[in-house]
């Protein structure tokens, strides 16, 4: 009897397609496969077969069985599971899962190889070169390899005893060196690290590694990892991280561990590299795995334990395509794989430090620093009573700050969350402001480049001489600050220091980011004015002030975690201040010193904070007490897109413990010529959120130019 094939597409179709499977070839489940979709052979993965029982209808046969590795199931239990979970259409994670496998091959490399024929003429040098000539390798590499003259390996070649072949490079991983031993830990540190083990160990299960910055999580987390690779010699370890520029450090950490490189996975890296590493986890043979969000979707055989590092950073939330939260979703990949979760954060969100304390997750805290460092003293500069001179941005006492700073030989960061030189350029004349075509965004100005530059389209222009709305010449003026800005005013007030910039204008990579905190770290940097991306989880040691420029800048807007993100933030940014034995200050400019967030940064008191905050959650009915979703649905026609969203809001399910808001206008009202509006959902935490976004989903018909997007638990509200 024949069978039926169901292949999932890596496409945003509602469901995985029947196709025939041709006799003898003998399709399994995860499978990939190329399949006929109208004139197009189409790659895609096998969920399922089961025998053909005589359809009404004849099948397409599947075209064949690719020669590329098969999804384990429980990758692809996983890409099914987030899509229900997202409301989105499984072809959509399956992209995410299948990006290696799509990636081109590496490159062939010409090497040279022993052909078993002997030289005419034998000498020392000759046999040196032929033995050296059994491991494949580049005509250059062969002479060093040997000790010889590129001439003799010609001579060689052209006799016919050496020969030149091209091979696709092995996606190979040096295996981790399991004997080298581990740093020496402090007894809370140990303590911590003998409860992960534990956890690892007993299979699935979460822990929670709470500890202030500079508690040395990473070298817990790190003997957890040694743990699961020694108990099983097929066990793979996945680490997250939120960052690009946070890799580095943590791979340089890994490598020192472990003596051998782990593989990298996030967007910095080559469609080749990808490839290769996806190959190496396919097969087993990459055994640790240090990535963005998007890692958690590769084909791992025998995931053992997943590591979240930062695990409260909002980064780790995939805003565009396929919408998820990488650290909700490690937890499911975590109980799908029977591999322990470690969620590791000196500011754990909300929504993790509930679990904690309900008992769900593992509750490990870390309370003091490693060694004789201590967490820096924290004051608030009340920006009403000394504010910055006009036209400045830094104020005296935290020059004064820097200027003693400097004189010790000691480090400086000023913090600012803003890239670019300022956030909004308006008319003097006309007041018109800036903004990007067929958007609301406010364009930003970056000096670097001369161009005004959209951050979230990435429409950018040259900055006109006159006001593009009335005219007048030289009448655009900068308002506001970013991080070019502040750089400018540094270099001005200490212009024998040696000031850069770490923002993502300013580190375009993985290798630059690298080598700037390299660079820091050397001391070889007095003032480093940047943004988030070096706000965490980097160890400078003669860094010894911290000056937060704009305090405030989080808690403005409407966004229900503003409070909860900026202390995050903050915290972690001020953390980076007295790392080692010198100790350290911080400097909070704000305009509202009298803010909760304010007096728990300056108290160090972050329990106070957290447990204040979860009252008013609490009250609310709000994460982590109750469940959000939102809806944004977006058309070119505004008429057409009211009459939807009105027809939409009629369509919502009446179910007991959920409230519908909406529509209303997103505060980004108007992005690349769509007109955008939202809802946003309430639930009791009993409700099945997903089940009833899909059940209001499946009411409503878009016409053809209306898009509807689901974000399941959000964190952006624009």
């Amino acid at each position: 009897m024949s069978r039926i094939a169901s292949v999932l597409l890596p496409m945003p179709l509602p469901e995985a397609f029947d196709y025939a499977e041709p006799e003898g070839m003998g399709l399994e489940a995860g499978d990939q496969v190329a399949v006929p979709l109208g004139p197009r052979l189409i790659r895609g993965v096998v969920t399922e077969l089961r025998d053909a029982m005589g359809g009404n209808r004849p099948l397409k046969p599947v075209a064949e069985r690719l020669d590329d590795p098969r999804l384990p199931p429980g990758t692809v239990e996983f890409v099914q599971w987030a899509a229900r979970y997202a409301v989105d259409a499984p072809g959509q994670p399956l992209a995410i899962a299948l990006r290696g496998a799509r990636a081109p091959k590496p490159r062939p490399v010409r090497v040279v190889v022993a052909t078993g024929t002997s030289p005419a003429r034998p000498t020392p040098a000759r046999e040196k070169v032929i033995e050296a000539a059994l491991q494949p390798m580049a005509a250059a590499d062969l002479a060093r390899a040997a000790g010889v003259s590129a001439g003799v390996v010609k001579a060689l070649l052209d006799e016919g005893v050496l020969a030149v072949r091209e091979i696709l490079p092995e996606a190979r991983f040096d295996p981790p060196d399991l004997s080298r031993p581990g740093p020496q830990l402090s007894a809370s540190q140990a303590a911590a690290a003998e409860a992960l083990k534990d956890l690892v160990a007993d299979g699935f299960g979460v822990a929670l590694l709470d500890g202030v910055t500079g508690s040395g999580k990473t070298e817990v987390y790190l003997e957890a990892a040694a743990a699961a690779l020694a108990a099983d010699p097929d066990a793979q370890v996945l680490i997250l991280l939120p960052e690009i520029a946070l890799t580095q450090a943590v791979i340089a950490r890994v490598a020192a561990r472990f003596g051998a490189q782990p593989g990298e996975w996030h967007s910095d890296v080559a469609p080749p590299g990808r490839r290769r590493v996806w190959e190496a986890v396919a097969a087993g043979t990459c055994r640790i795995v240090v990535g963005a969000r998007s890692a958690l979707f590769l084909p791992f055989r025998k995931l053992r334990l997943i590591v979240v590092d930062e695990e409260h950073d909002g980064s780790f939330k995939q805003e565009d395509g396929f919408i998820y939260h990488a650290r909700d979703l490690a937890v499911v990949r975590g109980r799908i794989e029977g591999a322990a979760v470690i969620l590791a954060s000196a500011t754990p969100s909300l929504e993790t430090l509930r679990n904690a304390e309900a008992g769900r997750y593992r509750w490990l805290r870390l309370s003091a620093r490693h060694g004789t460092a201590r967490l820096p003293d924290i004051e608030l500069i009340d920006l009403r009573e000394t504010p910055p001179e006009a036209g400045r941005w830094l104020s005296p006492p935290l020059v004064k700050a820097m200027a003693e700073t400097w004189a010790r030989g000691e480090q400086s960061l000023l913090f600012l969350n803003r890239r670019g030189y300022a956030p909004l350029v308006l008319c003097k004349a006309c007041g018109e402001r800036m903004t990007a075509p067929d958007t609301d965004s406010w364009l930003v100005e970056h000096r670097y480049t001369g161009r005004l530059v959209c951050h979230l389209t990435g429409f950018s222009m040259p900055k006109p001489a006159a006001c593009p709305h009335c005219g007048a010449k030289d009448s655009l003026v900068s308002i506001g600050p970013g991080v070019e800005r502040v750089e400018e005013e540094a270099r001005a007030l200490f212009p024998e220091a040696r000031i850069a910039v770490f923002s993502s204008d300013t580190v375009f990579d993985a290798r630059e980011a690298r080598r700037l905190v390299e660079t820091m770290a050397a001391g070889e940097i007095d003032i480093l004015v940047a943004t988030q991306a070096a706000a965490k989880g980097h160890n400078f040691p003669k860094l010894t002030l911290v000056g937060v420029v704009d305090a405030d800048l989080g808690l403005r807007g409407g966004d229900l975690r503003a409070a909860e993100r900026t202390y995050q933030l903050l915290a972690q940014a001020t953390g980076r201040a007295g790392r080692k034995d010198r100790p350290g200050r911080a400097l909070l400019q704000t305009y509202a010193p009298e803010h909760a967030v304010m007096q728990a940064l300056k108290a160090q008191d972050r329990d106070a904070f957290v447990a204040a905050e979860m009252a008013e959650r609490e009250l609310a009915g709000l994460p982590p007490f109750g469940r959000l979703a939102a809806v944004v649905a977006s058309g070119p026609d505004a008429a057409q897109l009211d009459a939807f969203v009105q027809g939409m809001a009629q369509a919502a399910p009446n179910t007991p413990g959920v409230e519908v808001y909406g529509p209303a206008d997103a505060p980004l009202g108007l992005v690349r010529g769509r007109r955008r509006k939202r809802f946003l959902v309430r639930a009791d935490r009993s409700v099945d959120l997903s089940a009833y976004m899909a059940a209001w989903r499946a009411r409503v018909r878009p016409p053809g130019q209306i898009r509807v997007a689901i974000d399941i638990d959000p964190y952006s509200f624009l």
